[in-house]
């Protein structure tokens, strides 16, 4: 511990200095900026400006314009790896062109319904995903000198009452859903871990020893800094013994109450130094990387990044007859209404202020030498001459941070709209933006083509342009599910209340509901078309050890267009002596195969791709017994299935490894 900070000080080290930055003590240490994320940098800044009848000075509170690349939902669509790093690296040139020095980001809660407001920050509801593409987005921004913050720790699946809601759960669901994908992305080693508002099991995140002392210290074994959302800690004192290091934004009453709760016994002068001393570590690392942080691409460049991410997100769903891409100049009549296509991101601390405009979808198009036209609300009442009818649609509400969702279903004026031209024309073409799942029932059977973007960003519209136009072919896949309407939903959270909601549906959300239900969804998780076709064969299971197997099969694009395939690699476990989902995530890869080759793909099943976890061992656990691995485009299109024996030894099953809440 610095010998040289006396107790007052660290004890006001504890808690901000403003609404971004922490206390450097009067200008004797280095005060840390941190800013929101997650798909840009959201930076707020203050300026001087003049009343214009008055001519008075005033302060006034802005956000700095940067690159808005595609929201973390699309980055999981893309299924790529490469894609997650190359995004977070090129918001480290828009921190580092603005000095901060942690992004308030990656988000890896799951979607444990599409009626969540935030689930557009999120990256999916399968945990291995959302794991895996979290751990390159920590990685690369913390390489080129800017820390992270891994968030919300943990169990905050839904808005409407986060403040006060108590997320109640058995420990198997926690660990095994909830918490899998931080324990991934803690191997990143985030600077930070953001606590969640809400409560874990009767106590508030930021006041829960055993979650972040017994869970994210002890057992994940992170010795970072753990910082508060903003405004969740709700006693200091508390917060401060369950190991919550900094409580964020400013509170100038929380060292009072800290020197009352020392005086009183709850807390030691022993938890003052350990907090106060992750922080001044953090500090090091802080000014250790501003010496290394530099600005490696124009601003120009962050937008060809942005727009070549967003062109591996964009899931194209539906393309009957072949309708997309459009021939090249074709004449197309465009209903954007409301400018359903501007719809960039989500509301609330993710939206990221853009230089200028973004194109609309019907300039986008225009942009790839298409004759459009645009039309208004009734235009439909009158005959129109172009070969292909497209129509923008959205949700009736917008997601966004501290709401939810009333419902999944997409704005009903514009479904009657596309309804009546489905009667009249037959080229009727959906391009759909929201944050999550919406409900295309009432068309889906009754238009050509539906293409989903998502947020995708400010290159969103020209990504999704080329796509039509078939000068990029569409890579994307569902990172969740999009049920037929939220009466199939495993939980509809407007059934529950501010209160205690019970997660009684365990670890069954998302595909492992559908699986288990056999209720049919609209589209799959995974589920994502190409201009290209792709065939499976010749699978091979390869064992490396007891509990690790290399899995090798091959993929051959067998129509005359390159594209990219998205293999996905299914575990199941049909003999457990524990309930476990039909089949899990547990590997996948995106691949680029020339038309008419085959590649041979490869991907590692390690230990956690068999075990589950046991609450009477306090770990995750390989059963012994026979496995089956599933190999496919979706997870209802498999096309390769095997299977493997693990035979560990027989002391393994029934005793833990270390009772000592380690791994």
């Amino acid at each position: 511990m610095n010998n040289k900070l006396t107790s007052d000080e660290k004890i006001d080290l504890l808690t901000g200095k403003t609404s971004w930055e922490t206390n450097d003590l009067g200008g004797n240490l280095t005060s840390v900026f941190m800013s929101d994320g997650p798909n840009g940098l959201r930076k707020r800044e203050t300026r001087t400006v003049y009343d214009k009848t008055t001519g008075e000075k005033m302060q006034e509170e802005y956000t700095v314009p940067a690159t808005a690349f595609p929201n973390l939902s699309v980055i999981a669509n893309t299924f790529s790896r490469e894609s997650a790093f190359l995004m977070a690296d090129g918001i480290a040139d828009d921190c580092a062109e603005h000095d901060v020095d942690i992004l308030l980001a990656p988000g890896v809660n799951m979607k444990r319904t599409p009626l969540c407001g935030r689930n557009f920050e999120y990256f999916s509801e399968d945990p291995f995903l959302a794991g895996e593409l979290g751990y390159e987005y920590v990685t690369a921004l913390q390489k080129r000198g800017v820390g992270t913050s891994l968030k919300h720790f943990a169990c905050n699946n839904s808005e409407r009452y986060r403040l006060t809601e108590n997320s109640e759960l058995d420990e198997r669901t926690l660990m095994e859903s909830y918490l899998s994908a931080f324990r991934k992305v803690l191997n990143a080693k985030p600077y930070t871990v953001m606590c969640s508002y809400n409560m874990v099991n009767g106590v508030y995140a930021s006041e829960n020893r055993k979650l972040l002392k017994g869970i994210l210290r002890d057992k994940f074994g992170f010795d970072g800094v753990i910082v508060s959302d903003w405004g969740a800690v709700k006693d200091r004192a508390k917060s401060l013994k369950a190991t919550l290091d900094l409580e964020m934004p400013a509170y100038n009453e929380s060292a009072e109450q800290l020197k009352n709760a020392l005086n009183a016994g709850f807390i030691t002068e022993e938890e003052i130094d350990e907090s106060a001393e992750r922080l001044l570590t953090l500090i090091k690392k802080v000014e250790k990387d501003r010496k290394i942080r530099k600005v490696t691409r124009t601003k120009e460049e962050r937008k060809e990044l942005a727009e070549k991410i967003a062109e591996e997100g964009i899931v194209l769903l539906k393309n009957e007859e072949n309708v997309l891409p459009l021939k090249p100049g074709s004449k197309i009549d465009l209903f954007d209404i409301g400018g359903a296509s501007q719809m960039l991101s989500g509301g609330g601390s993710a939206k990221v202020e853009t230089d200028k405009r973004p194109p609309y979808l019907g300039e986008a198009l225009t942009g790839e030498e298409f004759e459009v036209v645009s039309h208004g609300q009734a235009t439909f009442r009158v005959d129109l001459d172009g070969e292909y009818k497209i129509v923008c649609l959205n949700t009736t509400i917008e997601d966004s941070e501290s709401r939810d969702r009333l419902n999944i279903k997409a704005d009903r004026e514009k479904e009657d709209l596309i309804l009546k031209l489905a009667e009249k024309y037959s080229n009727v073409i959906v391009v759909i933006y929201s944050g999550s799942a919406i409900d295309c029932s009432r068309f889906v059977d009754k238009v050509k083509g539906i293409i989903y973007v998502g947020y995708a960003g400010e290159c969103g519209n020209t990504a999704a342009a080329k796509i039509i136009s078939g000068k990029v072919n569409p890579s994307g896949k569902l990172s969740e599910t999009f049920p037929i309407s939220e009466e199939d939903l495993p939980v509809n959270i407007n059934d529950e209340y501010e209160g205690s909601v019970f997660y009684g549906e365990r670890f069954y959300f998302g595909y492992r509901w559908y699986d288990k239900t056999g209720v049919a969804p609209l589209f799959p998780f995974g589920h994502g078309l190409s201009y290209s076709q792709f065939e499976y064969s010749e699978l091979n299971i390869e064992k490396i050890k007891e509990d690790e197997y290399k899995v090798s099969f091959n993929v051959k694009n067998v129509s005359g267009v390159d594209g990219k395939e998205v293999s996905q690699i299914y575990v199941s476990d049909p003999v457990c002596s524990s309930d476990r989902p039909i089949k899990e995530l547990k590997g996948f890869a995106k691949t680029f195969i020339k038309a008419g080759e085959t590649k041979k793909v490869t991907v590692t099943l390690d230990k956690n791709a068999f075990a589950y976890y046991n609450p009477s061992v306090e770990d995750f656990y390989v059963e012994n017994g026979k496995y089956i691995i599933s190999v496919g485009a979706s997870s209802k299109d498999l096309r390769l299935t095997g299977e493997l024996e693990i035979a560990l030894p027989y002391y393994t099953q029934t005793t833990a490894k270390d009772l000592k809440l380690g791994y």
